[in-house]
Order: structure tokens, then sequence, then C-alpha cells
């Protein structure tokens, strides 16, 4: 599988909210860095926590997701994978969309992909939220 077809894969399931499906992408180790929560998140176990709270606290589902101006670049046996992305979701009863910028290392895992990093940020020309 090549960096994009995994990114693609990683893309795909969390549009379809398939938490299982789209943790099984990060290695156990992976940190994260997100522009709406407070500090690093220090591993896939912790966000995988913080992702179920979110379901049973505000009822959170992603309901869409678009991925575009992706781009990866590959290095040896690490790759960077960074697209723009629409996500619309539900949260506390209530549908929104935010506009971000991703960037996401991936490490070369026998003849596939694990990410290692993920940073997301709010898309400046954009704005954030649905009102920018």
């Amino acid at each position: 599988m090549t960096p994009m077809e995994f990114a693609d894969s990683l893309v795909a399931a969390f549009a379809a909210s398939d938490a299982d499906r789209y943790f099984a992408h990060f290695h156990p180790d992976a940190t994260f860095l997100f522009h709406d929560t407070p500090g690093r998140i220090e591993s896939r176990g912790d966000y995988e926590a913080m992702w179920a709270e979110w379901e049973r606290e505000a009822g959170f589902r992603v309901i869409s997701c678009a991925s575009t101006a992706q781009r990866v670049q590959e290095y040896a046996d690490l790759a960077v994978f960074s697209h723009d992305v629409h996500t619309v979701r539900l949260l506390d009863g209530a549908e929104d969309e935010v506009f971000e910028r991703e960037t996401i290392v991936l490490h070369r895992d026998g003849d596939g992909w694990t990410c290692i990093h993920e940073h997301l940020s709010p898309d400046p020309a954009k704005g954030a939220g649905a009102d920018g």
C-alpha cells in the first residue's frame, strides 16, 4: 500500500466515524496536537479515550469529511501527509462544520504504514468553524 492509499483509508475511516478502523491506523505511541484540545495527547490510547468521552458526553459523530489539497512527501521509511479538511460533525445534538489543515507523519511498518504524529490546526483561509 502506498502512503497515499494509506492516507485515503485513514480519511475514509474518519469520515465514516468508524473509531475502531480509524484508530487502527495509529501506532500505540503516536502523539497528537489539536488546536481545540489542551496540550499534547501522548498516545493513541489517550486519544481513543477522549473520542469515547466525546461520544458518551456530547453524542459526537462524524457526518462527513472531505480531504482536499492532499500531498504526500516520502522520505525513506517516513512520509508526511498534509491536506485541507472540511468536517461536518454532530455535537450536543447539533451539526457543525470545521475547516482545518492537518499534517500526519507516517512511518513504514513492514509492507504498510502507521501514523506516528498528527497535527491539526484551523484553516485561516476559511475560519475554523461554520461562521468563519
